[in-house]
């Protein structure tokens, strides 16, 4: 009786505790890339940071475009002053003036510039946009593997403690077994159903935020074709040093708006200069028609905008040491995500070489005292605990090793693109 129990027992466990085992269901579905740009695509926080690209380009329309003349028109009739004196019939006179603004070369070139300056900002922040979700995205995208993946072994867990109980109910009965077994039993199989529908709520959860960053793109149903076995391939850190300075989003947006802050700087010290019009006159009454042309200049004599170069200053100082203190977080958060990679990865080498090993022997020992009589179930169960809890420790290494490797993606822009 005692090996017929047994031998279910361990058939039911092999299911989740072999070394062929996978934490994804069967079936084609959607890919690590493929959800990633679809969420690229679909994500509506992130449509609207592209609308800011499309407003820094309309405004270098803007800051190209050249001031309007303006032009100036008077009419109005001529009447006798002094009746003693006889003018004639009373006339209209008219004047008309065209007055053109001549812009300093040196602010317009500024300010084209500057707002040039901002487009790249705005490309570099929608870069950075991208960047992240693509992370968050994977991150969840694994997350949802970790919770399917415990799910499935508390599900089988919960079945083995069912099986287990009815043969030991079975038992008792019988007489063979104290009770006392089976209201341990009973209380294993309390846990097992209380972690199983734990699992399976996580589960849903991590799904349901994967439709949110989406978008609902993703059918309710999907499906995904990855693994956190997955492997993990990145350059050297010293490689990845080496080219951060040039393809971190934030680093390029920094240097974009320093750009822009010292162009503002040349634009508001050439607007400092005297500005001049253009200006043209025709008039015409009864008698005469002249024409006269000229300049308007405005001279700045008494305020000459020491308080927008001040503020000017000030706000390049700002962006230069955001942009130095950034340059040096960024490298403090590319070797931190590097050694959080490392150590999942030896914490995976260590769980996948050695402990469940070790786990899976212990209950192969587990086995032979069953079968002997030596040791009862509990025993058996006791060594399948720490097996469960030795393959949970290692499906959460391969998560944090997938989640350092998407911390080093966001930070290098690496994503699939859309």
């Amino acid at each position: 009786m005692r090996k017929i129990f047994f031998w279910g027992f361990l058939s039911g466990f092999a299911l989740f505790t072999g070394p062929n085992c996978s934490v994804l269901a069967a079936g084609s579905g959607y890919t690590v890339s493929d959800i990633q740009r679809m969420g690229l695509q679909a994500n509506g926080l992130l449509q609207a940071v592209r609308s800011q690209v499309e407003i820094a380009r309309a405004e270098v329309t803007s800051a190209s475009a050249f001031p309007n003349p303006e032009v100036t028109f008077m009419a109005g009739p001529d009447s006798k002053r002094l009746p003693e004196i006889d003018t004639g019939p009373a006339s209209m006179q008219r004047q008309v003036t065209v007055s053109q603004s001549l812009e300093n070369p040196f602010v317009r070139r500024a300010r084209i510039g500057a707002a040039e300056a901002g487009v790249e900002a705005s490309r570099a922040n929608l870069e950075q946009a991208r960047a992240d979700l693509a992370a968050q995205l994977r991150v969840h995208i694994y997350e949802f593997l970790l919770r399917r993946g415990l799910a499935e072994m508390e599900s089988d867990i919960h079945d083995l403690m069912g099986e287990i109980q009815r043969r030991i109910k079975l038992s008792v009965e019988s007489g063979e077994t104290a009770r006392f077994e089976l209201i341990r039993a009973d209380t294993e199989v309390m846990t097992a159903a209380s972690r199983k529908e734990a699992a399976l709520l996580n589960t849903e959860r991590a799904r349901i935020a994967l439709l949110q960053l989406t978008a609902g793109a993703l059918p309710a149903a999907f499906n995904v074709t990855a693994s956190l076995s997955d492997p993990v391939e990145l350059p050297s850190l010293e490689a990845l040093r080496a080219e951060l300075s040039t393809i971190n989003p934030e680093i390029l947006r920094l240097e974009a708006e320093q750009n822009r802050a010292h162009l503002r700087i040349d634009q508001e010290r050439a607007s400092v200069l005297p500005s001049v019009n253009i200006l043209y006159s025709n008039y015409q009454d009864k008698q005469f028609t002249s024409n006269t042309a000229g300049l308007s200049v405005r001279i700045p004599l008494f305020y000459q905008r020491r308080g927008e170069v001040d503020a000017a200053v000030s706000d390049a100082a700002r962006v230069r040491e955001t942009l130095d203190y950034r340059r040096y977080e960024i490298n403090r958060l590319l070797e931190s995500a590097w050694q959080a990679m490392e150590i999942a990865r030896r914490r995976v080498e260590m769980f996948e070489g050695g402990i469940v090993k070790e786990a899976e022997a212990a209950l192969r020992v587990a086995e032979a005292a069953f079968r002997l009589g030596e040791r009862g179930f509990i025993e058996v169960l006791d060594t399948q605990r720490v097996l469960r809890n030795a393959r949970s420790e290692l499906l959460q290494a391969q998560f944090e090793l997938q989640s350092a490797a998407a911390e080093i993606d966001r930070l290098r822009a690496h994503y699939p693109q859309e």
